[in-house]
């Protein structure tokens, strides 16, 4: 995990480090942390769990019932700073990306009292929220969960991460609510399961495109994959994304076995 350089020298600053996931965090507590997750309460959760100062995560495009910022107000609950930073000025699943280009869209309450604010650097405003003070307590409850939504020849589970994968994924249909960027770039990122096929949240498709490069890496794993529009499901919520989502990208593998953007998930996995 990148960390950036403590300025200026011989004075006791908190650092600023990055991750391009809440769901692989090493040593954070007591540091700023800029995630390349989504801005979503799941992703709130596991940041504020692993004892972040305060937070800088993605705004996914904002997304439906603005999901991709949420995990900002549920923060506020404990007192902690937190800001996103617009999905077309850096890309998601990338930290490092982020702190070097990212804009800020969202701040709340607690980030706003530090001077953070909408159209600043994300670097600017990670070092003001060096000025925060530190959350009264750990994150407010929140139920991650993974469901089995249909039990037929294939299985087909909702997960609201791709942190909730488990191993006895492989071969299952899986409808994941994390977005479909991979992680730094790095195709290892895009699937930790053998799937018989996967979705996601495209997440406003973003900067560079990233919100839908799991799709071609899968593809050529021969697993067919898709994205669902973050307008069309909630980001973060698996079961949101059963029940409402709608493709707006598909990968090759998935379009010769006739799958269309304009499908919903539920159609995809009957054609699956």
């Amino acid at each position: 995990m990148p960390v950036f350089p403590r300025i200026p020298a011989g004075r006791t600053l908190i650092e600023i480090v990055t991750a391009d996931s809440v769901t692989r965090l090493a040593d954070v507590g007591g540091k700023v942390l800029v995630a390349g997750s989504h801005g979503g309460i799941i992703a709130a959760y596991l940041g504020a769990s692993a004892g972040a100062h305060a937070i800088v995560l993605n705004d996914a495009g904002l997304g439906k019932d603005r999901a991709g910022i949420a995990g900002l107000l549920y923060l506020e609950q404990i007192g902690m700073a937190a800001a996103a930073v617009d999905c077309m000025s850096a890309r998601i699943g990338d930290g490092a990306d982020m702190l070097a280009r990212g804009i800020v869209s969202h701040a709340n309450i607690y980030a706003a009292r530090c001077g953070v604010a909408a159209g600043q650097s994300c670097l600017e405003a990670a070092k003001r929220m060096r000025s925060a003070a530190p959350p009264r307590s750990g994150p407010p409850p929140y139920a991650e969960g993974r469901w089995r939504v249909d039990g037929g020849p294939t299985d087909i589970w909702a997960l609201d991460s791709v942190g909730k994968l488990v191993a006895a994924d492989a071969g299952r249909i899986l409808v994941i609510g994390s977005h479909g960027a991979l992680h730094g770039g790095r195709p290892e990122s895009a699937l930790g399961v053998e799937a018989a096929a996967a979705v996601f949240n495209d997440a406003g498709v973003g900067a560079d495109r990233i919100g839908i490069s799991r799709l071609p890496v899968l593809a050529a794993r021969g697993m067919p994959a898709a994205t669902v529009d973050c307008m069309s499901a909630r980001i973060g919520d698996g079961r949101s994304m059963w029940e409402s989502g709608v493709l707006s990208h598909v990968n090759a593998i998935a379009t010769l076995r006739g799958v269309r953007p304009g499908m919903t998930v539920q159609a995809f996995a009957a054609l699956i």
